[in-house]
């Protein structure tokens, strides 16, 4: 093939291996040795090694595994053999630990000072700090008492009677003569509302409250009548997605700071309501009667307007009356702040996920006019036609579809170490989806999902394939969170409503942030380094949903 990717027509993975063996030209003229100190035994260590005579040959340099991205889009993946087989010995090695417990408060109790550690003088020491220590503390004290110092120091709260829980902010006019809440330090106030450990009446007035945020309408609402989940659907008008977006939040009064809340009724509101919009949205540019104003659709409803949908555009030319064709859905998991001010991931840390439709074409301007007018289409960009594009050159040259030739080579995977033990790539599977690990992972831990049958967008999706998904989407995030993971996001790659591909899969693709990967100029070129074998960390990953009974979530 002339194209990249390790999926080959005969549904096998191929890729490369380096075996680098080289001679370096040695064209240093001076030497400069030197004491670098000495061992316990008083052994002299020195730098002389630094400094070779001559030429230098590596004949046998560790081995390098490049492994192309099923889709050539995404890159390549390079695995250190050395590293890997090391890994190997250990797959749990994998994991990383959890935080450890840690108090601001208790530790000023120990200095050996004169002060009796009074609440005022330990509130003086607080308001004190500089601000980055104020930040370090903020998103990593698991004790309480540190975070409400804290959470005063940032903004003005507003208390109750006996002066004990707030029940509010205070808010003052901005220049413009709106109300808004008085802030004090707005990076200090966004890393104590995301600590989980703050307490939960704290949480609710300054994060998580309707309208706290802004003044961002509330425009759906998933609240089963068990009152076991509770999720608002919020509209983002001024968007930096085109055309706006929605996100559907957990409701102030169902707290979710961790995967490990979120129960499968949750995860089916949040989709429910990414569902209910995309179909509502598409039925109203199709003109088709709703008659659901004011009210959540059930499953059954969700279904039938999904499916006369699906009649619609089947018929000529009702396709056309679509301005929006493509999806856009994605999560991203977890909050931090680094002390020098660097947000590390996601706006909130209350569980929310955003959807939008993407639009067929966008006007174009022409930078060479006078007046820069709108003078033409384009084709609006969604990551999923990056895929059909692929997938459709992928046909042209060998023939084949390739997600049916991908999941072949999926179910035959066989490790790259040769080595006769667990080779199977798939976490969980059932008669709709399957949750596996991708051959070349770009995120060191990156989980895929990927429905089975030739289901390509939500459209194509039935109340099964949805419920398959939902619950599949859950069983990721509890894996990588079990395992360590702190912050994870989440994309989804869909085909156009348009497209007749009937090859075309719907994948999700799960991207943690490592604490020690975050990114540089090998990334920047799609290079993606890994030290492990995509196998073991397989064989990790079903472990922790064994454990943890996951597949029953």
């Amino acid at each position: 093939m002339n194209f990249r990717t390790c999926v080959a027509p005969s549904g096998k993975f191929v890729y490369g291996i380096h075996k680098p063996g080289f001679r370096v030209l040695n064209m240093r003229e001076k030497n400069y040795f030197f004491s670098l100190g000495e061992s316990k035994d008083g052994r002299l260590c020195e730098n002389r090694a630094n400094f070779p005579p001559g030429d230098v040959e590596e004949s046998h340099a560790d081995p390098i595994f490049e492994i192309p991205n099923p889709f050539p889009f995404k890159g390549v993946t390079y695995i250190s053999k050395s590293w890997a087989d090391e890994k190997a010995k250990n797959p749990f090695s994998i994991m990383l630990p959890d935080a450890p417990q840690m108090s601001f408060t208790d530790t000023v109790a120990k200095w050996p000072v004169k002060s009796n550690k009074s609440d005022d003088s330990l509130d003086q020491i607080f308001h004190t700090l500089p601000l980055p220590l104020k930040l370090a503390i903020a998103t990593t004290s698991t004790d309480p008492k540190d975070l409400i110092r804290l959470a005063k120091l940032s903004c003005e709260f507003i208390f109750d009677a006996e002066k004990k829980r707030p029940v509010g902010l205070r808010f003052q006019a901005d220049e413009r003569g709106s109300l808004r809440p008085v802030i004090r330090e707005n990076t200090l106030f966004e890393a104590v509302a995301n600590n989980r450990f703050l307490p939960d009446d704290y949480k609710s007035v300054m994060a998580l409250r309707p309208g706290i945020q802004g003044a961002s309408e509330i425009v759906g609402e998933w609240a089963p009548d068990t009152n076991e989940s509770h999720v608002f659907e919020y509209l983002r008008r001024n968007s930096y997605i085109p055309w706006g977006h929605y996100a559907a939040n957990m409701a102030h009064d169902a707290v979710r700071y961790r995967v490990k809340d979120l129960s499968i009724s949750d995860m089916s509101g949040m989709r429910h309501l990414y569902y209910q919009r995309t179909y509502v949205r598409v039925a109203e540019g199709l003109g088709l009667a709703l008659g659901c104003a004011k009210k959540q659709l059930s499953e059954n409803a969700l279904e039938d307007l999904r499916q006369k949908i699906v009649q619609t555009i089947s018929l000529p030319d009702q396709q056309k009356k679509m301005k929006f064709s493509r999806t856009l859905w994605g999560w991203n998991f977890g909050f931090d702040f680094a002390p020098s001010k660097y947000r590390l991931h996601a706006s909130h840390q209350q569980v929310h996920q955003q959807f939008a439709l993407v639009p067929e074409t966008v006007l174009t301007t022409d930078s060479l006019t006078k007046d820069g007018g709108l003078h033409d289409e384009m084709p609006a960009y969604a990551c999923g036609d990056l895929i059909a594009d692929f997938i459709a050159d992928f046909r042209r040259k060998t023939g084949k579809a390739f997600f049916k030739t991908y999941i072949s080579a999926i179910q035959n995977n066989q490790r790259l170490d040769g080595k006769d033990s667990e080779s199977s790539l798939i976490i969980y599977q059932d008669a709709n989806v399957m949750l596996f690990v991708p051959k070349a992972q770009t995120s060191q831990w990156e989980i895929q999902l990927m429905t089975l049958f030739p289901v390509g967008n939500i459209l194509e999706a039935d109340t099964g394939t949805r419920k398959s998904v939902d619950a599949a989407i859950l069983i990721a995030m509890k894996v990588l969170e079990q395992m360590g993971a702190k912050m994870i996001t989440v994309i989804e790659y869909s085909k156009s409503f348009h497209s007749a591909d009937t090859d075309h899969r719907l994948l999700y693709c799960f991207l943690p942030r490592l604490p020690e990967s975050p990114g540089a100029f090998s990334e920047a070129q799609l290079r993606w380094i890994n030290g492990h074998y995509p196998e073991d960390f397989a064989v990790v990953c079903r472990s922790v949903c064994e454990k943890n009974k996951l597949t029953n979530s």
